[in-house]
């Protein structure tokens, strides 16, 4: 307090009038510090660097320059600057935060904004930029069987054949490698995150114990046998959405529920003929079960009981499943290349239900299937031929004709894809241990 005091004698008295007459006048600084007034060059020839330079001319910049670069950087990886980091958007949201005249005018000035942040997607062409590879810092040795985005992290995740389980923090320019983890002769069939994003889970090929990756503790958990459970492999599972249940697809129709927190068996349940896929609706209350004959069974996850079973149209083998994250589409894929896009609550009453899009895009079996968060994209592919995905425009059911990319080969054979979080970004992953990434211009978050 008492520097504070000696500090206001010293300002000059005409200040202290103008503050009296009511126009502010700033106070001057209370040191000044020289360093702060030199221009601090930045070797840009660093390894860390280097990737932001335009020419040789550049090897050494100023921090504001390196400032601007990085900016420039960030705002073509996010097709723009993105509302939270928009300095203007959020001094104007405090000011109309206090202002409550200027509401009415305010909101006159700025729908403008209201509408295109709600504007749906178009149909046709798909705003969209390829990135550099999410795992460019460390490719698989061989066929990648996962891609995923971690549920709240800007962090992607990849896992193989090459017995590895990998994450890259997603920036769309470098996609910097964060950690990986090597499973000793195991060879992962499907790795996935748990819904807190704090645990990996992975199966291996031909194996009936799993790993649980803990990345809190950065433990590695080996789940040897779950009691009740006699199957002689463990390889295709599901997450429920609350993050309550796995669920394991045995051989015979059986599939196993167990709790997420203990990893003990709760129920079996049983299809007619063998089960292909399984998928958790949004609300985790029920599951929709596809067999090899092509019949699609819906349980009640409380009680276990089949609550209807219908018939997919014209399925002659059924491959791969999604249930839409808004409940209102069911995607079935058989071994036609046939997608069925059905509405829920037709699969919920009839027995025989017609499909609102039968999706005739793929030549060869429907292995993947994966709606995007908002519901306007169904992305759908085939890992029998290279270049065999198609996104899907959601309500026309059309198919976005600019992917993928006529005549220049860069997906090859598609394993398993996934959307970020808030659909800014689309990722493949093929069997060449690459996880390619698409940029989609339209979503301006992760």
């Amino acid at each position: 307090a008492g520097e504070r005091k000696s500090f206001q004698k010293d300002s000059s008295d005409s200040e202290v009038e103008n503050e009296a007459e009511g126009t502010f006048v700033s106070k001057k600084p209370a040191w000044v510090d020289e360093d702060d007034e030199a221009e601090e060059n930045v070797d840009m020839t660093h390894r860390y660097r280097r990737d932001f330079m335009k020419s040789d001319a550049e090897k050494v910049l100023t921090k504001k320059k390196l400032k601007r670069r990085l900016e420039e950087q960030f705002q073509q990886a996010m097709g723009g600057v993105p509302a939270w980091a928009d300095l203007e958007n959020r001094k104007k949201s405090k000011r109309t935060a206090s202002d409550s005249d200027s509401d009415e005018d305010d909101l006159l000035c700025k729908t403008g904004n209201y509408i295109s942040s709600s504007e749906s997607l178009p149909r046709g062409i798909l705003k969209m930029s390829t990135c550099l590879p999410a795992n460019h810092e460390r490719f698989a040795n061989g066929r990648l069987s996962t891609v995923q985005f971690h549920p709240s992290a800007q962090v992607v995740m990849t896992a193989g054949q090459d017995r590895s389980v990998s994450l890259f923090q997603v920036d769309g320019i470098r996609n910097p490698r964060i950690q990986s983890i090597y499973l000793e002769s195991f060879p992962v069939y499907k790795a996935c995150f748990s819904v807190d994003g704090e645990q990996v889970i992975a199966t291996g090929t031909h194996h009936k114990m799993f790993f649980v990756y803990d990345m809190m503790s950065g433990s590695i958990i080996p789940i040897q046998k779950v009691r009740g459970v006699e199957e002689r492999f463990l390889r295709s599972f599901e997450v429920s959405p609350d993050g309550s249940f796995l669920l394991v697809t045995g051989t015979s129709g059986y599939l196993h529920l167990l709790s997420m927190k203990t990893k003990e068996l709760i129920s079996t349940m049983k299809v007619n003929g063998r089960c292909a896929a399984s998928a958790f609706t949004p609300d985790s209350s029920k599951i929709y079960s596809y067999s090899k004959e092509g019949d699609v069974f819906i349980w009640d996850v409380r009680s276990r009981k089949c609550l209807h079973k219908f018939e997919d149209e014209g399925s002659l083998e059924g491959k791969c499943i999604a249930v839409s994250k808004n409940n209102q589409y069911v995607a079935c894929g058989s071994a036609s290349g046939v997608v069925n896009l059905y509405t829920t609550d037709v699969c919920l009453k009839e027995n025989r239900p017609k499909p609102v899009k039968a999706i005739m895009n793929l030549v060869t079996s429907a292995t993947c299937v994966t709606f995007n968060p908002t519901t306007e994209i169904l992305a759908v592919a085939s890992r029998e031929t290279d270049e065999a995905v198609k996104l899907v425009h959601i309500p026309s059911y059309t198919v976005f004709s600019n992917f993928p990319v006529f005549r220049r080969k860069q997906i090859y054979l598609a394993q398993s894809m996934d959307f970020s979080p808030r659909s800014g970004f689309f990722s493949v992953a093929n069997n060449k241990g690459k996880a390619l990434l698409f940029r989609l211009k339209h979503y301006s978050d992760f």
